[in-house]
């Protein structure tokens, strides 16, 4: 059964924008479940050469899982959904490698760019090669402020609009997340909480606010899918918020003191737009003591892990 009804994957598209490695396209010929990885956490979220680590680590997580990892990205512009070692290897190490959301894809391509994938844009890509299932760290959403900025991540529109299962850490605690939970119900972006009845909130276990519904095993989440696929209608993301343990979660007082000090020093800076989010970030890497980028880590490799889970029970 193919669970992802909304990935329209024309074989001339396929075959001329978007490049599969062999092993992805033989596993989606097959039986094989495939889980679709992005490639900004290593291009642009970590230092060198621990990305390349990580990423080895985190394909090899799905493997163990009994799945084929498919990481994404842009290069040479043309857009690959499976990366070689080699190929792995230049984006984690090719400080030239652009940041690609979505709207970039097209530019990219046709100006021959090179580029890591965030998630609207891994999810694009891997919906239309014809993948399932994504596993990612936290979903960008509504920001704090939003009244007076109207600034809102490209995740929630591309997510209403790919019926992906995306399997990620809540969204970045230093968002606002009621908001960014009404705009994913507005947009009919469904929100299962796995093994948790409130919203995690990326570093942090739980951000406080519920969700309505909870689900305990991949087996449960791959139900749900099957559920939607009979059910048909306009095509959204299933998001499985995954929190991290709390035994490795950032220390929630720590936190919350610091976001406070990092949302005052952007107000008094006049850091606005697309700049507040890697400042934020980047203060709370440096001023954690690196804490909270461990905490980021954890949270990624339990996401790759139940993805992998959940990709493996959906293809039985």
């Amino acid at each position: 059964m193919a669970l992802n009804p909304s990935a329209s994957k024309p074989q001339e598209t396929v075959g001329r924008t978007l490049l599969l490695s062999a092993e992805v396209r033989e596993s989606l010929g097959g039986s094989t479940p495939v889980v679709a990885l992005e490639s900004t956490i290593i291009a642009h979220g970590l230092p060198r050469p621990r990305n390349l680590e990580v990423a080895q680590e985190l394909e090899e997580l799905v493997r163990t899982a009994g799945a084929v990892p498919a990481t994404v990205a842009v290069l040479d512009g043309r857009a690959h959904v499976g990366l070689s070692t080699a190929q792995l290897e230049r984006v984690a190490g090719d400080p030239d490698v652009r940041k690609l959301g979505h709207r970039d894809l097209a530019p990219a391509l046709a100006l021959g760019a090179s580029g890591a994938t965030t998630v609207s844009a891994t999810a694009f890509l891997a919906a239309r090669a014809g993948l399932g299932v994504f596993a990612t760290g936290g979903l960008g959403g509504v920001h704090r402020e939003w009244a007076q900025t109207q600034d809102e991540s490209a995740d929630l529109r591309l997510l209403a609009r790919t019926g992906m299962t995306v399997v990620c850490a809540g969204v970045k605690s230093i968002l606002d997340v009621p908001a960014t939970l009404q705009r994913l119900e507005t947009l009919g972006v469904g929100v299962l909480g796995y093994g948790t009845d409130r919203f995690p909130g990326f570093y942090l276990s739980s951000s406080g606010e519920p969700v309505d519904w909870t689900v305990r095993t991949p087996e449960e989440v791959a139900d749900v899918m099957r559920a939607r696929e009979r059910l048909g209608g306009p095509p959204a993301s299933l998001i499985v918020a995954n929190p991290v343990p709390e035994e490795e979660q950032l220390d929630p007082a720590v936190h919350d003191r610091v976001l406070s000090r990092a949302l005052d020093t952007c107000r008094e800076r006049g850091i606005t737009g697309q700049a507040v989010t890697p400042f934020l970030l980047e203060y709370l890497m440096r001023e954690t003591g690196g804490a909270s980028l461990e905490a980021n880590l954890a949270a990624v490799r339990g996401n790759v892990r139940l993805a992998a889970r959940i990709a493996v029970a959906a293809a039985r």
